[in-house]
């Protein structure tokens, strides 16, 4: 009897429509495809280990495992900040990176198919190639897939101008928790035809079916683009050019770093930033008419009293300021432990949002660095803190619990662009509140009556991993 055999109910059957190599029950292996990138989410090894390079066999283990009724979680690159891609005791883990086929790149009809283990950023380039433009731009764009992308509706940089993942998703292929495939949408611009289902597909974090293709939205290659820079000696007065730009124009990017962020990127990757500055904005503007939109930027930024202001329209030089952006996440990683969070406000109350991070971080001795998506409200405040320093990680825990009920008291949201996973299950009932949270639980029952897709990564699904139920 073989090792796949004795660790999986119905190893024989799965085993004849799946590729020996493509089941894995080696401990070693599939303890790197236990968890995420969230640390603090509970994970556990998982009997196996799929990955599948066709739609039918997905479609075939998912027969087998609703069958025998066997949790199975849809993974990605593992680059998730929630806990979503992790293994709860009993599950079987879905690797997507094997699906890693760029189908088609359609010039005519503006979009690509491609499969799901797909790197974004090798989409971005095959769609660059032909002058297209691949809109979504997450941060871990050279590693995160667009798999991943779909199951958690990825933000990213240019979110402020050309919106988040759902709005570059034309048509999915799904395999559903019965092993059945579903298509939605298609290759058309407008389709009215129904429920939006594709739209109900994005970003539900692998919970109500397996994305095995998608068709997205391509735009012409935007040939101009302007950058700036500007540095501000206090939060106020950045937050305060923020808003001016986004009421009077509409750049491709708008990002913060406040002071804690700045001195981790330099520290990280010196590349001569002002470690004198309590923020820096970063703007970035594209197509017809982009100098003249980067110079109206620049006059609000002088007006909202910036130390310094620089503009270029080099694309070497901005790439450098816009990786500089990139790395935050892992410049303050570098240092010690770090909770994230990822909360959306309405735009006006982003200053306050950031100086009421401040405040908090004060108050309970916690480092706490803001950094993101300014242009659109949706902020990632990182609370970073010594290694094994336990009485550091509760007041850092309980720090994070407070900017979370700061952004909802400010009318904004958990989460922006990350999902929920397993870290935020429990505040996505405090915001959300019973009742959206039944009709969820009926859509979920409706395609997983069984509740076996990536099982206890919201408050509608069955918890179905020891030791969930106590997590916060």
């Amino acid at each position: 009897m073989s090792a796949v055999s004795t660790a999986l109910p119905g190893a024989t059957e799965l085993l004849a429509g799946f590729p020996i190599n493509g089941v894995v029950t080696d401990p070693d292996i599939l303890a790197a495809y236990q968890r995420d990138r969230e640390l603090w989410a509970p994970s556990a090894t998982p009997l196996a280990l799929l990955r599948p390079r066709t739609t039918e066999q997905v479609a075939h283990a998912m027969r087998w495992a609703s069958e025998h009724r066997i949790p199975v979680v849809p993974r990605g690159a593992g680059s998730g900040l929630t806990g979503a891609a992790n293994a709860l005791v009993g599950n079987v883990v879905m690797s997507m990176e094997l699906m890693n086929t760029i189908l088609e790149v359609d010039e005519s009809d503006l979009c690509a198919v491609v499969q799901p283990g797909v790197v974004t950023s090798d989409l971005k380039r095959a769609a660059a190639q032909r002058n297209l433009f691949y809109a979504p731009d997450p941060s871990s764009a050279d590693f995160c897939t667009v798999g991943g992308n779909v199951a958690t509706n990825a933000g990213g940089l240019c979110c402020i101008k050309y919106g988040v993942t759902r709005e570059a998703i034309l048509g999915l292929e799904v395999v559903l928790a019965d092993g059945r495939i579903l298509r939605t949408g298609g290759r058309t611009v407008k389709n009215a035809a129904g429920f939006d289902l594709t739209s109900l597909f994005v970003g539900s974090e692998g919970q109500l079916g397996i994305v095995t293709e998608v068709t997205v939205r391509l735009l012409p290659t935007r040939t101009t683009s302007a950058t700036l820079v500007a540095t501000f000696a206090d939060l106020t007065s950045a937050g305060q050019a923020v808003t001016a730009i986004v009421q009077s124009t509409r750049p491709r990017m708008c990002e913060l770093m406040d002071s804690v962020t700045l001195h981790a990127v330099e520290a990280y990757r010196p590349s001569g930033l002002d470690m004198d500055a309590a923020a820096l904005l970063l703007i970035q503007t594209d197509g017809t008419g982009s100098e003249a939109e980067i110079e109206h930027c620049q006059t609000l930024c002088d007006q909202a009293g910036a130390t310094f202001v620089m503009t270029t329209s080099d694309p070497d030089e901005a790439e450098m300021l816009t990786v500089a952006r990139r790395i935050a996440l892992d410049a303050l990683e570098s240092q010690g432990q770090w909770i994230l969070e990822d909360v959306c406000v309405p735009l006006s109350a982003v200053p306050r949002l950031i100086s009421g991070c401040q405040q908090i971080g004060s108050t309970h001795g916690i480092q706490v660095a803001s950094f993101g998506h300014a242009g659109d409200g949706n902020m990632h405040p990182t609370l970073v803190f010594p290694m094994d320093d336990d009485s550091a990680r509760d007041r850092a825990r309980d720090a994070s619990e407070e900017i979370v009920r700061l952004a909802m008291n400010l009318g904004g949201t958990i989460t922006g662009e990350h999902g929920v996973g397993i870290a935020k299950r429990v505040k996505m009932a405090d915001q959300l509140g019973p009742l959206n949270l039944e009709v969820q639980r009926a859509i979920k029952t409706a395609l997983d009556p069984q509740f076996i897709l990536n099982p206890g990564k919201s408050l509608f699904s069955d918890i179905g991993g020891a030791g969930l139920a106590t997590y916060h």
